[in-house]
């Protein structure tokens, strides 16, 4: 039988949107594969790793019986991505087997039981959907995302914390030496819930998220969280566990701010960090009434040093910070200008952006 026949590059778009979880290499085989049910002539594509579920749906042509099967995702994926993006492929069902045809192209694929495969059992509590453009999830995740632990033994590092409360939606991320906020609006009133969600979680929304006004539709229970969007359905688990209390680490009422082009404080940055070394990623900055010193060295003895001239009258001042920590927030802003909010040598410094509340960058010092 025909499971389904349609052109490679619709059928490829399809097949990647839910891929991007799966791993080449797993305990269970099935998990290498993607559920494909057939019904009612709608093909639903289904991916799982069993801590992540995304699944979409899709009209394609062949044969009108319903039927179900697994097979290899990323085979399948190397394989359209090797044919024309013009011709038209079927996928058809042979005993344990599905033959992927394409032109003068046959492929002979395996297939695993549909019923070996695990699906997400979703929560029965989720609490109220709320909603945003997709464009503002993207831009908020984007704005926090590199903060986020690696593989840090405190778990709860290992993500994002989201808090719906009122009219607001932030996102947190902090690795322990630094902390990102940034927060939305939200169209409707929401009573307050806080999740984290896992970092392979946040890292395949952003890969997913459009740059457009289409909502996102949110719903989070106590151990897992639902995303829909694009017609796509992403259920995710949860990072259980407290996350650190991120409005204690904010600092206020810092009295030296200086306020100056990010590009240019940017290419100051990157141009020291190359006399950094991989284990000292250690810069200098002196403050001084009208100048920014910004120094850098290493085990070789080299040396590099930027000046920028700055608006500023306050205190002067000498601080070291991870280059790296500066570097990644500044990348990943779009804004012009930067304020940095500074207290003396021993104080976290605070980057915001000049008239915005709705973001915050806190990084502690180094000894240098």
């Amino acid at each position: 039988m025909i499971v389904l026949k349609a052109p490679q590059d619709k059928l490829l778009a399809t097949l990647q949107t839910v891929a991007g979880i799966v791993e080449r290499r797993h305990t269970l085989p099935v998990l290498a594969n993607v559920l494909l049910r057939k019904h009612n002539g709608q093909i639903e594509l289904t991916t799982s790793d069993l801590e992540i579920q995304i699944r979409t749906r899709a009209s394609f042509d062949g044969d009108a019986e319903d039927t179900a099967t697994t097979v290899g995702a990323k085979k399948l994926i190397d394989i359209l991505r090797s044919l024309p993006s013009d011709q038209t492929v079927s996928l058809k069902a042979e005993q344990n087997k599905l033959v992927l045809s394409g032109g003068k192209s046959r492929f002979s694929l395996q297939t695993l039981p549909p019923e070996d495969f695990p699906l997400v059992q979703e929560a029965a509590d989720f609490g109220p959907a709320f909603a945003v453009p997709q464009k503002v999830l993207k831009d908020l995740i984007a704005q926090v995302h590199f903060a986020m632990a690696v593989h840090d033994i405190r778990y709860y590092l290992n993500g994002i914390l989201f808090v719906a409360e009122g009219q607001s939606l932030t996102l947190v991320a902090t690795d322990g030496h630094r902390l990102a906020l940034a927060r939305a609006t939200l169209e409707t009133d929401c009573p307050k819930q806080e999740v984290i969600l896992p970092r392979k979680t946040v890292l395949e929304l952003q890969r997913l998220l459009k740059d457009d006004e289409n909502p996102i539709e949110m719903r989070f229970a106590g151990n897992q969280a639902r995303f829909d969007f694009s017609g796509l359905e992403f259920v995710t688990k949860l990072v259980e566990g407290k996350f650190p209390d991120y409005q204690r680490v904010i600092p206020k009422g810092h009295r030296n701010l200086i306020t100056l082009g990010r590009a240019p404080l940017l290419a100051a940055l990157q141009r020291a960090a190359i006399l950094t070394s991989e284990k000292f990623k250690g810069v200098r900055l002196n403050l001084e009434p009208g100048l920014l010193r910004i120094a850098s060295s290493n085990a070789e003895q080299e040396e590099a040093k930027e000046e920028l001239e700055i608006d500023y009258g306050g205190d002067t001042l000498e601080i070291g910070f991870n280059v790296g920590y500066l570097m990644d927030v500044l990348a990943n802003m779009d804004q012009e200008m930067v304020t940095l909010a500074l207290q003396d040598a021993n104080s976290s410094v605070l980057i915001t952006v000049p008239g915005g509340e709705d973001f915050k960058y806190v990084v502690m010092p180094m000894r240098i």
